[in-house]
């Protein structure tokens, strides 16, 4: 996906005009949620942000693209970031640890 394409899921899903990196949607939430499907739900990743964010922070494409992908399914898992304070620290942790044994 490119930054057009995900900053239109971003404007109709998030009320947010502009891209970002990546979008979880969530299968298990919601009024017609089946808490027991086996599917957690989508993670859409714009590939031209992650490219632009990786030369930002120095490091390859595929790095963050892992890292992207860890951080979309610790959304779909619950996790929560936007609150900050602990809850924030916590998702970062189990990104580090997840980033750590997805690259060995």
């Amino acid at each position: 996906m490119n930054n057009p394409q995900i900053q239109s899921l971003n404007r109709a899903w998030r009320k947010k005009n502009r891209p970002t990196d990546v979008l979880a949607f969530a299968q298990r939430e919601g009024k017609f949620a089946d808490p027991n499907d086996p599917v957690l739900g989508d993670i859409v990743i714009s590939v031209e942000k992650a490219g632009e964010q990786a030369r930002e922070r120095g490091h390859s494409l595929e790095h963050e693209l892992n890292l992207l992908l860890i951080h979309g399914l610790l959304h779909l898992l619950g996790y929560e970031h936007s609150r900050g304070g602990a809850e924030a620290r916590k998702m970062r942790a189990r990104e580090k640890r997840l980033l750590h044994h997805l690259e060995k």
